[in-house]
C-alpha cells in the first residue's frame, strides 16, 4: 500500500507531502489546477522518464518520494531483485532529478531506472486517462485472457519461445545453406586446404607455451654464450689488447726497474696479485664458457616452428585452443559439403519436427485460452453489468490460424460485445465509445483485481465520458473494489467522489508571486462543498448542499454493503 507522497521542487510544487489511507483516496481540483502534476510525480517515483524541465524554476533539483508497506509476494519481489527490506516491510523509493541526472534509491541504496521500472509493476497499477484505447491494440486481447490464466498460460509460452528459437536458428542454416553447386566447391576446395594446413601443422595443444619458453632459453643461452666467450677474450693473454696481455707487459716492465729502485718492490708485488687473479679469472671464463649449451641446429628449427605457428596464429585464431577449435569447426563444415544432401534433408527433418513440436504446444495454449474463454467473458460481462452495460452481449473468440504461429501461438483473440439490443455481437475495436472502453477497462480491472499481488490501483481520470447513472454504477463499482484495495482515484464526478474514505483537494495558488499548486485533505463539511462544485453549481446553496449531503449518505450505505 502507498503510505505516502512527498514532492518537492516539481514544475508548480514547491513542496507538498500527502499521507494516503486504505480504501478510496479521492483527489479533485479545478481544470488546470495540476492533478496530471501528482499524478506525473508517482510515475517519476517510479521510473518514468525524467528531465531538467520537471525542476521547479529557481530550484537545483527536484525530489519525489514514496513510502510504501509492502505485503508478502512484494518482499519477495525485493528479496529477488536483491535490494535491502525494513523490519517492518517499509519500502522509501526515491527519485532526486537534476540538471545533468536522476538517482533513484530503494531504502537508501542506488538501483538504476531499469530496476526501479521492474519494481514498479508490483507496487501499484496505474490507469491513465487514455489506458482504454490499450483494448483496441491487437494483441490486447490475447493478453489480458493469458494474464487471466496465469502461470499455466505463462509456462506454455515460455516453452514456446524457446522452441521457437530453435526452430528459427534450423531454418536460417537451412536458408544460409541454400547455395549452388560451384559455390560449394569453392568453398569445399577452400575449407580442404585450410583442414589440411592446420593439420599437415601437427599442433600440441601445450606446444605453444613449451616452444616458446624452450625458444627464449636458447635465445638467452646464445647471448650469455656470446658475452662470456668476448669477456674470456679481453681479460685473456691471447687477443691483441687484452688485459692479460696489458697487465703481463705492464709486470715486465716494472720488474726492469727493481734493480734500481728498491720502493718498486710493493709495486711489483700487487701487480703479481694482480696479474695471478686475472688469470684465474680468464680460467674460470674459459670453464664456465665450455659449460653454456647452444644448440644451432635446435635454435634453427624453434624459429622455424615459432613462424609457423605465428602463421597459423594470424589466419585461425589467437592460441593453439583457439586453431584447433577452428579445425573442428572447418572440419564439420567440409563433412556438411561432402554430405550436403544428406545434411540438408537432416535440417530439413530438424525443422519439420520442431514444427510439429511448436504447433503442438500452441494447440495446448489454444486449449486453456478456449477454456478459460466463457468463464473470464462471464465474468466481464457481470462486471459490465453493474456499470450500466444493461443489454450488453460479449464473448471472447479464440480462433487458431496454424500458419501464423509466434511466441504468443497461434491463435487470434477478440473481444466481441454488442451493447444496444438488436444490435450484432461485433469486435470491441468496431463499435466502442471512449466513455463504453472506460467502463470496460474497469470491468476488467475489477475481475482481474483478486488475481494480482498488487495492492494500490490508481486511477487518472476513470470517469472519461461518463455521467449521470452510469457514473453512479462507477462510483459504486470503485467503491467496491477499494473492499480488498487501496484505490487513488482523480476525477470530475461528485458521484466518485462520494465514495471517498479521504478525499484530497488539489489547487492552485499565488505565493510570493509566484504560482504553486498544493493539496492538502478536506474535512467532511469541505469535501462536501467540493462536490457541490463538482456537481456543476456556481454557487453553493442549501439545495445543493442538500444533494451532496444526500449523495453521501447513499454512498456511504453502499460501502457499508461492501
Amino acid at each position: 500500500m502507498l503510505e505516502s507522497l512527498h514532492v518537492k521542487n516539481l514544475a508548480l510544487i514547491d513542496e507538498q507531502e500527502v499521507v494516503f489511507s486504505p480504501g478510496m483516496n479521492i483527489l479533485t481540483g479545478e481544470t488546470g489546477a495540476g492533478k496530471s502534476i501528482i499524478i506525473g510525480s508517482v510515475n517519476l517515483a517510479l521510473g518514468a522518464k525524467a528531465g531538467k524541465e520537471y525542476i521547479r524554476a529557481g530550484a537545483e533539483y527536484a525530489l519525489v518520494e514514496l513510502v510504501f508497506s509492502l505485503n508478502e509476494q512484494q518482499c519477495g519481489r525485493l528479496k529477488e531483485m536483491e535490494l535491502p527490506i525494513e523490519e517492518d516491510h517499509t519500502l522509501i523509493l526515491q527519485r532526486k532529478i537534476t540538471a545533468g541526472r536522476s538517482i533513484c534509491r530503494a531504502n537508501g541504496e542506488s538501483i538504476s531506472a531499469g530496476q526501479l521500472k521492474s519494481l514498479a509493476g508490483c507496487l501499484l497499477d496505474m490507469y491513465g486517462q487514455h489506458e482504454h484505447q490499450s483494448l483496441l491494440k491487437p494483441a490486447a486481447a490475447g493478453k489480458l485472457l493469458d494474464d487471466y490464466i496465469g502461470e499455466k498460460a505463462e509456462a506454455v509460452k515460455a516453452e514456446l519461445k524457446a522452441k521457437l528459437a530453435d526452430y528459427r536458428e534450423c531454418r536460417e542454416e537451412l536458408e544460409s545453406q541454400d547455395t549452388d553447386e560451384r559455390v560449394r566447391a569453392r568453398e569445399a576446395q577452400l575449407l580442404e586446404f585450410e583442414v589440411n594446413e592446420i593439420e599437415a601443422a601437427g599442433l600440441n595443444p601445450e606446444e605453444d607455451e613449451q616452444v616458446e619458453k624452450r625458444y627464449r632459453r636458447l635465445v638467452n643461452a646464445k647471448r650469455v654464450k656470446e658475452v662470456v666467450y668476448g669477456v674470456h677474450a679481453l681479460t685473456g693473454y691471447e687477443t691483441e689488447g687484452s688485459a692479460g696481455l696489458a697487465v703481463g707487459h705492464a709486470l715486465r716492465e716494472l720488474k726492469t726497474i727493481s734493480a734500481y729502485d728498491e720502493e718498486s718492490e710493493p709495486l711489483i708485488s700487487q701487480l703479481t696479485d694482480i696479474d695471478d687473479l686475472l688469470n684465474d679469472f680468464n680460467r674460470s671464463m674459459a670453464q664456465y664458457s665450455d659449460s653454456l649449451e647452444f644448440d644451432e641446429e635446435e635454435f634453427a628449427h624453434l624459429e622455424e616452428r615459432l613462424n609457423v605457428l605465428n602463421h597459423l596464429k594470424d589466419k585461425y585464431g589467437s592460441t593453439i585452443a583457439d586453431i584447433l577449435k577452428t579445425w573442428e569447426e572447418k572440419q564439420k563444415s567440409l563433412e556438411k559439403l561432402g554430405n550436403y544432401e544428406a545434411y540438408m534433408e537432416q535440417l530439413r527433418e530438424r525443422q519439420k519436427e520442431l514444427e510439429g513440436e511448436i504447433l503442438g504446444l500452441c494447440e495446448k495454449l489454444s486449449g486453456l485460452r478456449k477454456k478459460a474463454a466463457g468463464p473470464l467473458a462471464k465474468k466481464l460481462k457481470g462486471a459490465m453489468t453493474d456499470l450500466n452495460f444493461l443489454n450488453v452481449e460479449f464473448f471472447i473468440s479464440v480462433t487458431e490460424d496454424a500458419k501464423a504461429f509466434s511466441t504468443d501461438g497461434y491463435d487470434q483473440v477478440e473481444f466481441m460485445i454488442s451493447t444496444n439490443p438488436g444490435e450484432a455481437v461485433k469486435p470491441l475495436w468496431q463499435i466502442a465509445s471512449g466513455g463504453e472502453l472506460s467502463r470496460i477497462m474497469l470491468a476488467f480491472k475489477t475481475v482481474f483485481a483478486d488475481k494480482d499481488d498488487t495492492d494500490t490501483l490508481v486511477f487518472d481520470e476513470i470517469d472519461t465520458g461518463i455521467s449521470g447513472k452510469t457514473a453512479w454504477k462507477v462510483a459504486e463499482k470503485l467503491g467496491r473494489l477499494s473492499r480488498n484495495h487501496q484505490i487513488i482515484c482523480i476525477t470530475h464526478l461528485a458521484q466518485i467522489a462520494s465514495m471517498a474514505d479521504s478525499h484530497f483537494l488539489i489547487e492552485k495558488n499565488i505565493k510570493n508571486d509566484r504560482t504553486v499548486t498544493d493539496i492538502r485533505e478536506l474535512t467532511g463539511e469541505e469535501s462536501l462543498k467540493e462536490m457541490a462544485r463538482l456537481l456543476g453549481s456556481g454557487e453553493l446553496t442549501e439545495a445543493v448542499l442538500c444533494n451532496a449531503r444526500e449523495m453521501r449518505q447513499t454512498a456511504e450505505k453502499v460501502k457499508e454493503s461492501r
